[in-house]
């Protein structure tokens, strides 16, 4: 069983995708996160003009190899089931040092059912991700549990609350759903260690892992 507790299972947003200068930036749903504090946390930094007399040849996303931009490609448009743990592992491995942004997001009780009281948080993220300084960009949606209950159940809820996020960003927001890959990590990573059973571990991530004016459409 999940962790046993009347109250809403808490999970925190993560999302990536500012220049790794702007650090990580925390909020907690009840601070009415705003749309413009997102947006300035996840805007990519602007890089200066190359040098006159310069060829630039093919180009992948910020931060992103060959191998790495092909992979990111192969993982958009598919379930999040149908991830193996080595995708898994790659995902993790590209994302590990984006800069972040958390929100607390509340999910109803061992369920993957969006808290009322979070929508507020959502709204924003939604509202952000449809801006023009990202719209079109590649996002992971990732879940993660705290360590409470088994390995499997909790695999497959981190899965379903990544789904709830990204559902709620395609049918409110108009997102390009191959936009956004969902992944689950069950109580593999958890964000405090020490304190495995804490809400902080109970969070999703989204991932800005390809810029728009890189990703292949």
């Amino acid at each position: 069983m999940f962790k046993p507790s009347g109250k809403a299972a808490i999970l925190s947003i993560v999302t990536i995708g500012a220049a790794l200068s702007l650090g990580m930036a925390a909020a907690r749903a009840g601070d009415n996160v705003t749309e413009d504090q997102i947006l300035r946390a996840l805007t990519p930094e602007k890089k200066p003009p190359l040098t006159r007399g310069l060829s630039v040849g093919p180009q992948t996303s910020p931060g992103l190899n060959a191998d790495q931009a092909k992979f990111v490609q192969s993982v958009r448009g598919r379930a999040t089931r149908s991830l193996s743990s080595a995708e898994r592992e790659e995902i993790a491995t590209i994302v590990k040092d984006k800069p972040k942004i958390d929100l607390e997001i509340n999910f109803d009780y061992n369920s993957a059912d969006i808290s009322a009281k979070s929508l507020p948080s959502v709204q924003a993220l939604g509202r952000a991700l449809t801006n023009p300084d990202l719209q079109g960009s590649t996002f992971v949606v990732a879940g993660h549990t705290d360590a409470a209950g088994g390995e499997e159940y909790n695999q497959g809820l981190s899965e379903r609350r990544a789904d709830a996020i990204k559902r709620y960003l395609v049918d409110k927001y108009g997102i390009n759903g191959t936009d956004l890959v969902t992944v689950g990590y069950g109580k593999s990573k958890l964000k405090d260690p020490a304190q495995p059973l804490a809400e902080v571990n109970r969070r999703v991530q989204v991932v800005n892992m390809e810029n728009k004016a890189t990703a292949a459409k």
